[in-house]
């Protein structure tokens, strides 16, 4: 008799949300169900009944009370593809039931149907009473993005060569917006000729965005891309909010959730992504709560279905270009031409990392050279050798991870080491690692590539010795320079440009630390002066805040 080889090793990923179906897709208890009926209305609804469409806003809440629902997308042929059903005291949605943003899904009547119908105004009343019930809600809402995440269910896809700077920044959109997507890298990717072929395009034309429903997008910017997927929110400008939060960096996010959480009407409005800086670490280990550490990304996806579920509106990829703060209710434009009002103001927008000042540099942007250091980049790292520009904790933790990835990371700093300016427990890792090189009193010099990097030279600052190396990456992650320049005629800043706050402009201490020379505009994280640019007091300092806004506000509402 032949030896028969073992079967496979089947390793449980706690991660993976098909892990976790019963949470995914929960039965509610019948008193629940009870409970829920308070806020809807029973419909019975015919057999191949539409209850929501790819690309509508601000559906429905379908509890099932009899019978089957289906939900599907499109594929690239017109025919559907049904990726999950609901049955009796199962329900619809995701995380878009919490904004007003596009679904990704369509849902129909796969038999004739008992309902229970909740409106989105009243879903949202629903999800605040209810606790226990939003609890199993929102955690099947997260496990459902997650899911379509992976699978890649009501995305898009997205053509073009890894390497390019436009594509990564379009992946890097997408996937830092939780949007499900698939690359096909017309470097690698052998399906890609099918792909260009089927739609008659030349390489020059890459990268292109495919939706389900045949919308074709060439070389989109994010704006376009975000407006195209419905991620984008429509503004009233005279509707008058509580509160605007610019900026969804950490501190921004936290502000958002306490503000709405105590009732305030609160929008966010944020350029990108969720998380700032903060959203493009790999991974924060001293952030409390967070014994094995989190990546910023997920850290920033939380905080963001935090806010939403209390009512908090995010305007993404709709940054703050300018305010009218000679006026009460103040007015934000946006870098769109829209504009909104707001009684309180809170500047969130953080800060950027500055640009290394090396011939050539702004040809290698995205193309070799990054401000982010995720899964995303790193993927492109793998077995080569790589570069860290920096001595913070943004910089370490990259050198970190990319330890991991690549063959070999270089740290650059022009000091003399890293403790002044890095946690201690970073410190350590780098030293004791056999793949990681500190280079002290150094920095780049020259950049070498044809398209995209290839070379690159750095020196040391005391002997003058030039060293020059292969490599496809570097991650320049120095200083900070302040998002600030929407504010230059409105707020005092510093010599930097970061916001002064906590004393007018006679020099006299204000209520709160967080107030600017003009009442009701608030500064608080890392475009505060003075800031400890950690995400930690970011977070403190957006939670503190409110109360200066409540106390700003107190008269007008009386």
């Amino acid at each position: 008799m032949s030896e028969q080889s073992p079967a496979p090793e089947v390793v449980y990923d706690p991660t993976d949300p098909m892990n976790r179906k019963e949470q995914m897709f929960p039965r509610l208890d019948p008193s629940m169900v009870r409970r829920i009926a308070a806020y809807g209305q029973e419909e019975r609804i015919p057999a191949g009944t539409m209850l929501f469409e790819r690309g509508q806003r601000g559906v429905d809440f379908f509890l099932v009370l009899d019978g089957l629902v289906e939900v599907f997308t499109p594929d690239k042929h017109g025919q559907i593809h049904i990726f999950t059903m609901y049955s009796a005291r199962q329900f619809s949605g995701e995380m878009n039931m919490f904004n007003k943003r596009a679904v990704m899904a369509s849902a129909r009547t796969a038999m004739d149907c008992h309902i229970l119908r909740v409106r989105s105004d009243d879903f949202r009343r629903m999800v605040a009473a209810e606790a226990d019930i939003s609890e199993i809600i929102m955690r099947a809402f997260i496990l459902r993005r997650v899911g379509l995440i992976r699978m890649g269910y009501g995305g898009v896809v997205l053509v073009g060569p890894g390497h390019s700077a436009d594509t990564l920044r379009l992946e890097r959109f997408l996937v830092r917006n939780g949007y499900p997507h698939r690359t096909i890298d017309t470097e690698t990717d052998p399906e890609a000729d099918g792909f260009i072929e089927c739609f008659q395009l030349t390489h020059q034309q890459l990268p292109v965005v495919i939706c389900p429903e045949h919308c074709f997008l060439q070389n989109p910017s994010t704006s376009e891309l975000a407006d195209e997927l419905g991620l984008t929110e429509t503004i009233d400008p005279d509707y008058v909010y509580d509160v605007v939060v610019a900026g969804a960096g950490p501190a921004g996010l936290a502000a958002a959730v306490y503000a709405a959480s105590e009732g305030l009407s609160t929008i966010v409005v944020e350029g990108v992504a969720p998380g700032g800086q903060a959203g493009t670490s790999s991974k924060i280990e001293n952030y409390l709560g967070f014994p094995t550490g989190i990546s910023g990304q997920a850290l920033a996806g939380r905080a963001q279905a935090q806010a939403q579920k209390f009512g908090a509106r995010l305007a993404i990829s709709r940054q703050a270009a300018g305010i009218d703060c000679s006026v009460q209710p103040y007015r934000l434009f946006l870098d769109d031409g829209q504009s909104l009002q707001a009684r309180a103001v809170i500047v969130a927008t953080g800060a950027r990392y500055r640009k290394l000042d090396v011939p050539g540099y702004t040809q290698f942007e995205g193309a070799g050279i990054h401000y982010a250091c995720t899964a995303m980049e790193g993927q492109l790292c793998r077995d080569g050798e790589v570069i860290v520009v920096g001595g913070g904790n943004s910089a370490g933790q990259a050198a970190v991870f990319l330890s991991r990835i690549a063959s070999h990371v270089h740290v650059l700093v022009r000091s003399s080491g890293l403790a002044a300016t890095m946690s201690d427990y970073l410190v350590q890792r780098i030293l004791q690692s056999s793949s990681i090189t500190l280079h002290t009193h150094s920095e780049i010099v020259g950049l070498a590539g044809d398209g995209r990097l290839s070379e690159v030279t750095w020196q040391h600052s005391e002997t003058g010795e030039q060293t020059t190396r292969h490599i496809n990456n570097v991650f320049v992650m120095i200083g900070a320079e302040p998002n600030t320049d929407w504010l230059k005629d409105c707020l005092a800043l510093d010599s930097k440009g970061f916001v002064l706050t906590g004393r007018c402009a006679q020099g006299h201490l204000l209520e709160s630390p967080y107030a600017t020379t003009k009442p009701g505009i608030f500064a608080v994280g890392d475009v505060r002066s003075g800031s400890v640019k950690r995400v930690a007091s970011s977070v403190g300092e957006g939670s503190v805040v409110i109360q200066a806004v409540h106390r700003y506000l107190a008269p007008s509402q009386v």
